[in-house]
């Protein structure tokens, strides 16, 4: 898919509307899809102010609903969505709040849930593999070390 450059502003603006009206955006995506489009800085901050003024691009709402959908969808932990959102350069401030989307509950039973059915698939018959290749699976998905560990001990206590 090639990119069309944009020159004129107002096109530029209307493009970037729809663009934040399709899902929510944080002002890096917007930022990284004007550079696309070789907008000048300038330009760019007083588009992305437009933007963030018309509600288009808020950056608590889109860390909010991204917080949930990397968790309820992906099954995401917080490890992993944090960094994700860092590299998106959204605020600690905002990141916290977008944490506080995820129950406490369904985390802790999400973390459950992938944990048995991992084990299920896992064929190794030593005990110390089988509980090594456990923490490293969850601890891809983004789920703390300490929490992780906590459950494998639970879970082999059965």
């Amino acid at each position: 898919m090639h990119n069309k450059r944009v020159y004129d502003i107002k096109i530029a603006i209307e493009r970037l509307k729809n663009y934040c009206a399709l899902q929510d955006r944080c002002q890096w995506d917007v930022t990284q899809k004007m550079k696309e489009w070789g907008l000048l800085e300038m330009t760019q901050k007083h588009i992305l102010e437009i933007l963030i003024q018309e509600k288009y691009v808020d950056e608590e709402r889109f860390t909010q609903s991204f917080c949930r959908g990397k968790f309820l969808i992906k099954k995401w932990g917080k490890v992993k969505i944090t960094n994700e959102l860092k590299k998106k350069k959204i605020s600690d401030i905002c990141i916290k709040k977008g944490l506080e989307e995820i129950d406490l509950t369904e985390y802790d039973l999400l973390l459950e849930n992938l944990l048995t059915k991992k084990n299920d698939t896992l064929r190794d018959k030593n005990h110390f593999t089988r509980k090594s290749k456990l923490a490293r699976f969850l601890i891809q998905r983004g789920f703390e070390g300490n929490l992780v560990w906590d459950k494998i001990r639970e879970f082999s206590n059965k």
